[in-house]
């Protein structure tokens, strides 16, 4: 394909008992009001159809042989590439059985990906304990599309969550962990290593030419010069000097509290903070329906919608696909931009 055309995106299912379903037919059926480029679910043909029909809004899919086909088919279909696991799932009623299908979904996007036939992954959102039952290893998904990343007797990429919309870029340093953990968990190492990661992803995917990275501090105050704390002394302030060293645009660490307010937003293109919630607290309120969790430092374009398989309101008609669109919208970007490089 031409640089001005990039390979279709890939969508996976997510738990079928969850939203993930309703909002990739939801996201297909405003794909003209939305620009969206082509993509295809892999998925359960005949799965999706029931969900829509239940939901009262029937929405043609089309089985496809081949991820190729599906820009041919978009504009009348859904472009589906159907499981070999089989689909059961009742909205709302998450179920182990469903795990091969899912864990399928991951594979085969990933794959597809790699040998340059998808131009990204775009995932649905996943059930972490529904998949544990059925005996999956792997921490969470991101953890384990990095192992799937990972080449042969190499041990999986560090990959980096950032939670992305059109006015705030946030990545947290440390993700899921407990709070009271955060302090032993963030080291010099860690944030060098979750620096350089964006910085080159800034620069390379989302066209930055010189990124602007905002570090924020630990404690209240950043510290206030030691007084509330010292790892802005002993661990932040270091790691931005040696960012710094090597030709990265970084500043902090600051306060968080004054970090994310419109001014100081249009000083920096990203935010790096210390621990989830200092993250996604600001940009959930910013943009709670529009934000998209980018992983960086995978060596294929991997968007998500920011939210969960919201299993309280699957099946009811309430779920909105903001999220999945802006998703999807950004890992076209990003692949158009991949292949022109």
């Amino acid at each position: 394909m031409s640089a001005a055309r990039p390979a279709p995106l890939a969508l996976t299912l997510g738990d079928p008992a969850g939203i993930g379903p309703e909002i990739a037919l939801a996201a297909w059926r405003a794909r003209e009001a939305q620009a969206l480029p082509p993509f295809a679910i892999i998925a359960d043909p005949a799965h999706l159809e029931r969900v829509a029909a239940e939901l009262g809004a029937p929405t043609p899919v089309k089985a496809v042989a081949t991820i190729e086909e599906a820009p041919a088919t978009f504009a009348q279909a859904l472009p589906v590439l159907p499981l070999e696991a089989p689909v059961s799932a009742t909205p709302g009623r998450p179920d182990s059985a469903n795990a091969a299908a899912v864990i399928e979904s991951i594979d085969r996007a990933v794959s597809l990906a790699q040998a340059g036939r998808a131009g990204g992954v775009v995932t649905c959102p996943i059930a972490k304990a529904v998949l544990y039952e059925a005996g999956f290893a792997h921490p969470g998904h991101t953890e384990y599309l990095a192992a799937l990343a990972a080449k042969p007797g190499e041990a999986p990429p560090l990959s980096v969550m950032m939670l992305w919309s059109e006015g705030l870029a946030v990545v947290p340093v440390t993700v899921h962990i407990a709070l009271a953990d955060v302090p032993e968990a963030l080291t010099r190492e860690r944030i060098l290593a979750t620096a350089r990661i964006v910085a080159h992803d800034l620069r390379s995917r989302f066209g930055v030419a010189k990124p602007r990275l905002a570090l924020a501090g630990l404690n209240p105050h950043a510290g206030e010069s030691g007084a509330m704390g010292r790892e802005e002394i002993e661990i932040i302030a270091p790691a931005i000097a040696t960012l710094r060293e090597e030709g990265i645009d970084a500043t902090g660490p600051h306060p968080a509290d004054t970090l994310f307010h419109a001014r100081a937003r249009s000083t920096y293109d990203a935010a790096l903070a210390m621990y989830h919630d200092q993250a996604l607290v600001p940009i959930k309120t910013i943009a709670f329906d529009e934000a998209v969790n980018v992983t960086l430092g995978l060596p294929f374009v991997r968007t998500s919608p920011d939210h969960g398989t919201a299993f309280d309101i699957a099946g009811k008609g309430m779920a909105r696909p903001d999220s999945l669109i802006a998703a999807i919208r950004l890992a076209g970007r990003l692949a158009a931009r991949e292949r022109a490089a």
